[in-house]
């Protein structure tokens, strides 16, 4: 990777705007809360967020906000066996064939396990195995055309995919996605995460790579999960860890991750990556990358949780050592929306 080239797009700063930033679980001297993701429901004003206690564990404790992620209330209850969950565990929702919504709580560090919730998350279910070996549980599930799921894993340096056909109830016997090639020598693709094109007939799957000899990595299927194109690097704007992708109301997409980009000014801290479909697809730099948090702590922080509201904003989550001293790692969001961002980026250029 070149690291001495600078990036050809702007850079918006937004991590000393202290008002677009809220705590939802304040770390301690004694307490490090780790690796969120999030969930909005249809709702939109319902949030819920999951974290664990500790470096990916143990416990998965759920927190959830009524006003669209401006204020948290208490952790809610949850079933005992939830206290032993690893590795950072993962929101969603599916509603199944059979029209039923399910909530899905995600974790696991040698067997996956999840939870389900029928009544929008008031009551869950224990952990319980669902058949998969993992590190980590599912980074990305996307719907296919045909009703299933497609969820995506990874166990150490491959990447995995398995199917659902009832909505996240079972999933089949795992299968490999990607490891590394020929063409990459000591590639380690980890942490993938799938966006469909916006025309519905391609999904690509962006991928940290871990060996850090490459840019991240990407590759993609034209027939739903069958087959897929041969493994390549992303642009270097695009590397980092645990990309949680979203499109914008405009079609533009948003991607906050861990920036570990060689040559990057905000290197280990907490970014998002504005751009589109074709930029990925075809290997261009995108239009803006954004600094979201500063770190305190290198890039012991960065894994996203990413919503949009129907006004246009933007609700990034990670965990982050938030100031210097003594307190280990916070669970924050930061907010923010493309117009602001638009406008930042041309008032830079003027």
């Amino acid at each position: 990777m070149d690291s001495s080239t600078p990036f050809p797009i702007p850079a918006i700063d937004l991590s000393r705007e202290r008002e677009r930033h809220v705590i939802i679980a304040q770390g301690t001297a004694a307490d490090y809360k780790g690796h969120p993701t999030t969930l909005l429901m249809p709702d939109n004003t319902t949030m819920f967020c999951v974290y664990p206690l500790g470096h990916g564990g143990p416990a998965a404790i759920l927190r959830r906000s009524d006003d669209a992620g401006l204020t948290w209330g208490s952790p809610l209850n949850v079933p005992a066996n939830w206290a032993a969950s690893n590795n950072c565990p993962a929101l969603f929702r599916f509603v199944g064939p059979d029209a039923i919504e399910r909530l899905f709580v995600f974790e696991g560090n040698g067997k996956m396990r999840q939870a389900v919730s029928l009544d929008q998350g008031k009551t869950w279910s224990p952990m319980a195995e669902n058949g998969l070996a993992t590190v980590m549980p599912f980074t990305t599930i996307v719907e296919l055309n045909d009703g299933r799921l497609m969820g995506g894993w990874n166990v150490r340096h491959e990447t995995h995919i398995s199917f659902s056909e009832d909505g996240g109830l079972t999933w089949s016997p795992q299968r490999l996605l990607c490891r590394e090639t020929g063409d990459y020598p000591g590639a380690w693709p980890c942490e993938p995460a799938f966006i469909r094109s916006p025309d519905g007939s391609q999904i690509a799957c962006v991928m940290r790579e871990n060996s850090r000899k490459y840019c991240g990595m990407a590759t993609f299927t034209n027939d739903e999960g069958t087959t897929w194109t041969p493994m390549q690097e992303l642009p270097r704007e695009l590397t980092g860890d645990r990309h949680q992708p979203c499109y914008a109301h405009d079609g533009r997409l948003v991607i906050p991750f861990r920036d570990m980009a060689p040559g990057s000014p905000t290197h280990s801290h907490f970014v998002a990556w504005v751009g589109t479909y074709d930029d990925i697809a075809e290997g261009r730099p995108g239009q803006y990358r954004i600094k979201l948090l500063h770190s305190y702590a290198g890039s012991d922080c960065g894994y996203p949780g990413l919503e949009l509201l129907p006004n246009g904003t933007f609700v990034a989550t990670t965990y982050i050592k938030y100031r210097p001293g003594a307190e280990k790692q916070s669970v924050v969001s930061a907010r923010f929306t493309l117009a602001e961002i638009d406008t930042k980026a041309s008032a830079c250029s003027e």
